[in-house]
């Protein structure tokens, strides 16, 4: 019977191989905690590690509970082996007791052979239920190793994930390390940019000076404190009492125009259109036709002129070429003593210029996005109604986009310019003024002759 069954070797292979196993995760997880105490500076790594270090406990926990379970399993089946290995004595015991009942040949033997065959067949029905059992018990155990094995390839994609981790980590501090040279650098460049910046300003400053005189300097900022209080007494209220008055007007001219405007939508736009419509029908052939003329005529022109246009580059071409070199000494002249000064000039203007293309450059953005806005809405409101929607072109819409942005810029212009404007003064015409030129009193003509 001893030979059916698996020997007591293998339990003890697994055992054994469950505790290395559980010894090097023990001694794995600890170097990961040592790994996460040194790399406690990222965060994120931090918790990756703790919940790869939670995985493999409970890995670990599950390990150990199946270990558990698979020694019970054993001893269960030792417990089996040793209860068939009694059962089998029983039986060979049994059957020696029949063979020797049956020798015997009497009343009492065959009864005691009855019962002995029942209680045979009753332990021979235990064996089988206890073979089953241990079968169960075998397929329990081959369950519990696959679930082992699948522990054990989880594990081993868990320290590939570890060592990906840490790869990352090194390649996280490479970076940081490089960032921090770069800032260095850049650092570097600011203080060298800063004072070539104090340099290039002590230049402007002296330009400035050697190229102005003081008192036109004091002149100039003199006009620009002017101005800033000018306008901020009295053109910046103007200008929003302009606004105001101009929305006013707007909505006023809104009222006033919407009757005439349904007015013109109910009744004159049909006329127009169908009118149009007539025309345009009528004026095709004849539009074609002058297209073709005109067309063949610029090809004849051209035909034509060609020739005359290249006598007459023959022709200038001596006289072009003598202005030339008359005029060449007289440009490099200038050209030379002009230098200096242009170069001062641009000198001065460079910061100005910056600030001027930076500004025309934010005007320009704002003002295409605005038109843009407009464009979309006039076009929107263009096809939404019936009558307008045929000449919602995109020539027409940006036009009235342009115009609507445009008018009242003009408008607001036209205002700022008539309140800043010096009125000029009537003279009054009781006014005894001193006029130092007086019309020459007339003589009479006795009186020359007299003279004379």
């Amino acid at each position: 019977m001893s030979s059916n069954f698996t020997p007591m070797a293998a339990p003890k292979r697994r055992l054994f191989f469950c505790m290395t196993l559980i010894l090097f995760l023990f001694a794995s997880s600890e170097t990961l905690h040592d790994y996460e105490v040194d790399q406690s500076d990222d965060s994120s790594l931090k918790i990756k590690h703790e919940q790869l270090l939670s995985k493999i406990l409970n890995l670990e926990s599950s390990i150990d509970e199946r270990s558990r379970e698979i020694n019970s399993k054993d001893e269960r089946i030792k417990q089996l082996e040793t209860t068939v290995f009694e059962k089998s004595n029983s039986l060979a015991s049994l059957r020696s007791e029949i063979q020797s009942l049956q020798k015997k040949e009497s009343f009492d033997a065959k009864e005691q052979v009855n019962e002995a065959h029942a209680r045979a067949g009753e332990l021979e029905k235990k064996v089988e239920d206890l073979r089953i059992e241990i079968a169960k018990q075998n397929t329990k155990k081959d369950a519990l190793e696959a679930r082992i094995n699948v522990a054990e390839t989880k594990i081993a994609e868990l320290n590939e994930k570890l060592v990906k981790l840490q790869r990352t980590n090194e390649e996280q501090k490479i970076r940081i390390h490089n960032t921090e040279r770069a800032l260095k650098k850049a650092e570097e460049e600011r203080i060298r940019v800063q004072f070539k910046a104090a340099r290039f300003s002590k230049e402007l400053a002296e330009v400035h000076d050697s190229w102005l005189p003081p008192w036109l300097a004091i002149h100039l900022i003199h006009c620009q404190s002017f101005m800033v209080t000018h306008w901020n007494v009295y053109g910046k209220p103007a200008l929003d009492v302009a606004f105001q008055k101009a929305m006013e007007t707007q909505t006023q001219v809104q009222r006033w125009t919407w009757p005439y405007i349904d007015m013109v939508h109910t009744k004159w736009i049909p006329i127009i259109k169908e009118q149009w419509l007539t025309l345009v029908t009528n004026m095709e052939p004849h539009a074609q036709k002058f297209t073709v003329k005109t067309v063949e005529i610029y090809h004849v022109s051209m035909k034509k002129l060609q020739p005359q246009i290249s006598n007459i580059k023959t022709i200038l071409d001596p006289y072009i070429k003598e202005v030339k070199k008359f005029t060449k000494p007289y440009v490099n002249w200038l050209s030379k003593t002009l230098k200096p000064y242009v170069n001062k000039t641009h000198i001065f203007l460079k910061p100005y210029s910056k600030k001027l293309l930076r500004g025309y450059k934010r005007f320009s953005k704002y003002t295409l996005k605005y038109h843009r806005q407009v464009r979309g809405n006039i076009h929107e409101v263009m096809k939404q109604n019936e009558i307008t929607r045929a000449f919602a072109t995109n020539e027409l819409v940006w036009f009235m986009a342009s115009a609507l942005i445009v008018f009242p810029v003009m408008v607001l212009l036209t205002m700022v310019s008539s309140l800043f404007s010096k009125k000029s003064k009537r003279r009054s015409r009781n006014s005894h003024t001193s006029h130092t030129r007086r019309r020459a009193k007339r003589v009479h003509q006795d009186k020359t002759s007299t003279s004379k």
